[in-house]
């Protein structure tokens, strides 16, 4: 089936983590929360992303590993060397949902517009199914944000795909450099206003329009940020928890 408008989870949340290393993981709250939004009753059909991180073999092993024994059916498009499916457009149109994950937002959208990914991802965003992603796989879909592409200090960003006519900005309690530069830029313009997200929060938006937000844990929040007279102004949303 699909989604009943075209959907957009934007977040920062991804998977559990457990005690046994940086990749022990295991498929979050999220992901049967994309599935039901993309209204897939049985076998979801869930397509990992990674091209912003250059498709690294382990973190795509650590995706398989982390839907081990799920209702999932997991694929992951690689565009490193060459594409992972003969088809690609075949492929993700055929998706329930398609899952972009954190890394560089500048590089992946150099190598996506490369391979001709933005029309594509339209297509399948206005066919129902649901696009999410976190880090730069939320940042991605807006028309700006900010990013750590160029190195430890965080710059804007401006020209993202720009499906949602908002800005957004990941790890906002995560991160000092965050909040503060992503004020700055919404009050003196260079970014449109728009949505913030602590780490375990995500905004979902129905069409372009904020939807509600979501989280994975207690304490988590995200907010809605606008230029005022003087300076930005950031309002917390209400939020619902995932179970």
């Amino acid at each position: 089936m699909a989604a009943d408008a075209p959907t957009i989870i934007a977040s920062s949340i991804g998977f559990d983590r457990g005690p046994r290393g940086p990749y022990d993981w295991k498929a979050g709250p999220i992901f049967a929360y994309a599935a039901e939004r993309a209204r897939a009753v049985s076998r979801p059909r869930i397509c990992f992303i990674t091209t912003a991180v250059g498709d690294d073999p382990v973190l795509r092993a650590a995706i398989q590993s982390a839907f081990t024994g799920s209702p999932f059916d997991v694929s992951i498009l690689a565009l490193f060397p060459m594409p992972s499916f003969e088809d690609t457009a075949a492929h993700l149109r055929a998706q329930d949902v398609i899952w972009v994950g954190g890394g560089s937002t500048a590089n992946l959208l150099a190598v996506w517009r490369a391979h001709g990914l933005p029309d594509l991802l339209h297509e399948c965003w206005d066919a129902g199914v649901v696009l999410g992603g976190v880090s730069a796989g939320s940042l991605c879909w807006h028309t700006g944000g900010t990013t750590d592409s160029f190195g430890p200090t965080l710059v804007p960003i401006t020209d993202c795909l720009g499906f949602l006519p908002w800005s957004n900005c990941p790890h906002y309690d995560s991160e000092d450099q965050r909040r503060p530069l992503y004020h700055r830029l919404v009050a003196d313009g260079t970014l449109a206003e728009g949505y913030a997200t602590d780490d375990g929060a995500a905004v979902v938006y129905d069409g372009t329009a904020l939807d509600e937000v979501v989280t994975d844990r207690d304490g988590a929040a995200a907010y809605h940020v606008a230029a005022g007279p003087g300076g930005a102004i950031e309002k917390a949303l209400p939020v619902r928890r995932l179970r």
